[in-house]
């Protein structure tokens, strides 16, 4: 059974806290970002989200970064698979929303 709870390591050396995971699968955490397209140094992001509860355990969860270090914001949205031997990982894709100056600039603003 998948528990949201704890620190989470990416690919990339990224890494998030994820509080303890409600009784309604609200939840609340840190994320720490290993890579950045900006010029300001890292900081740690707050980043909010929810989970399904699943009786399975193979939860889907979604959680918003709003990256203290930028104008942006990012949201995750994905999956905790426990494979055989109770190891946990999540399956994720993710949006980038960078803040731009104008409407026509609009096209670019989103990865």
């Amino acid at each position: 059974k998948c528990d949201l709870t704890g620190w989470w390591q990416n690919d990339l050396g990224s890494v998030m806290n994820v509080s303890a995971v409600n009784e309604d699968g609200s939840f609340s955490g840190e994320y720490h970002t290993a890579v950045s397209s900006g010029q300001k140094a890292i900081e740690p992001s707050p980043l909010v989200g929810s989970q399904h509860l699943d009786e399975d355990g193979q939860c889907t969860f979604g959680f918003t970064v709003n990256w203290r270090f930028s104008d942006s914001t990012a949201v995750f949205v994905g999956q905790c698979f426990a494979k055989d031997g109770g190891e946990e990982v999540l399956q994720t894709s993710w949006l980038l929303r960078d803040k731009v100056d104008s409407m026509p600039s609009d096209w670019k603003a989103t990865r």
